[in-house]
């Protein structure tokens, strides 16, 4: 108490308020012969309004003036640049706020630097006598004042976190805030995030998705360059993923056809339909059989959970070769059935190549245990073949 006590008498000049004095003309001071001294207009104020003096009592301020002299020795009131101190908020001000640091003079913290993301009213970032972390971002001016910032703060808390975030590889939630020809603008603990229109997932980077929240996942980061790049595609395939393995028989929207197949938008992801996998009967042209836009139903029969890909087939659900060819919709409607005598005749062919398998095992072991003796069977071959000679007719 004392030492906060002596850095802002020492920077008012209170010390001489200890002792306070006024000078008041004396009748004897002009009539002396002197002239009379000639006074400001500050002093003659001064002189009618200050008062009488007044008496101190040093008992109730907790030290007296020697302690207090004492003190000013010792005590530097010193703020430096980028120093973090505490701060208690006093008073409103146009476009900021009066913070009380102890310095000879409030310091002010504009509104930009209020919050990370200011919504233009200072009240809603601070509190009167609300008492918090303030960091110092420049020197003292001709008054005294210092400047203060709640963002700095706020900016440096936000990185660690992101880059807490990023190593984690965890999914989480952004806000739009923005939306620009590229992509989204998203809100990321604070920090503004660069959302790609290729990697929104059910979405266009529009003014409409203002405001919406997407489950992300970060492409790119990068505290030196203040770079932070997000993926919405990223976050939906890996958490779909999870949910899906091969064999699974799901639904999706035909996006695209090309020569060799058709793109299928399943759940946010992409699947390719390859042309060989449509149906066993051979097809001539692609876009008779599959049509842009339509809704088709699948059997995932292989997937890159790292990459986000997926194969399907629909001539697994086939309940003849050629259905596809001639009725479509009876094998999207048989689809779950064909789907399930599909894993029945997969699992006995397995379980065929599993016997199979062990046969062939079981009859290497039983070669493995029976005795071989060259010698024996050397003479067992020369011993038979004077009897096949003797059984050979001679011709005369």
């Amino acid at each position: 108490m004392l030492g906060r006590t002596i850095c802002v008498a020492l920077a008012l000049g209170v010390a001489s308020a200890f002792t306070p004095s006024r000078w008041v003309p004396t009748r004897s001071a002009v009539t002396m012969g002197a002239a009379a001294p000639t006074m400001s207009k500050f002093e003659r104020l001064q002189a009618r309004w200050k008062g009488e003096p007044r008496s101190v009592d040093e008992s109730k301020a907790g030290f007296g003036y020697d302690a207090f002299e004492a003190g000013l020795g010792d005590t530097s009131c010193a703020f430096a640049r980028g120093d973090v101190i505490q701060g208690k908020v006093v008073q409103y001000e146009y476009q900021g706020a009066l913070v009380d640091i102890g310095a000879k003079s409030a310091a002010f913290m504009p509104l930009r630097e209020a919050a990370l993301i200011p919504d233009g009213d200072v009240a809603t970032a601070v509190a009167i006598d609300e008492t918090r972390d303030f960091q110092i971002i420049s020197d003292e001016d001709e008054n005294g004042q210092l400047l203060v910032s709640i963002r700095r703060l706020e900016f440096q808390n936000a990185w660690d976190k992101v880059l807490a975030s990023q190593v984690e590889d965890k999914a989480f939630d952004g806000e739009v805030i923005g939306v620009n020809r590229g992509g989204a603008i998203v809100n990321v603990h604070g920090l503004r995030a660069f959302l790609p229109g290729s990697h929104l997932c059910g979405a266009v980077p529009s003014e409409d998705i203002i405001g919406q929240t997407f489950r992300l996942k970060f492409l790119e980061v990068n505290q030196e360059t203040n770079k932070l790049v997000v993926s919405n595609r990223r976050a939906v395939v890996e958490d779909q993923m999870r949910e899906l393995s091969r064999g699974d028989v799901v639904q999706g929207v035909v996006k695209a056809i090309k020569p060799y197949g058709a793109f299928v938008e399943i759940a946010g992801m992409s699947g390719l339909l390859h042309i060989s996998q449509i149906s066993y009967d051979r097809i001539e042209d692609l876009s008779s059989v599959v049509e842009l836009n339509s809704l088709i139903k699948c059997m995932i029969i292989d997937h890159d959970k790292v990459n986000g890909r997926i194969a399907l087939s629909t001539k697994t659900l086939e309940p003849e070769p050629g259905d596809m060819l001639k009725d479509p919709k009876m094998v999207f409607e048989k689809a779950e059935e064909t789907a399930a005598k599909y894993h029945e005749r997969m699992e006995a062919e397995r379980r065929a190549r599993e016997e199979a398998a062990k046969d062939i095992v079981m009859g290497l072991g039983e070669d493995l245990e029976t005795p071989f003796s060259a010698s024996s069977d050397l003479e067992q071959i020369l011993s038979s073949e004077p009897a096949a000679e003797a059984e050979t007719p001679t011709e005369e």
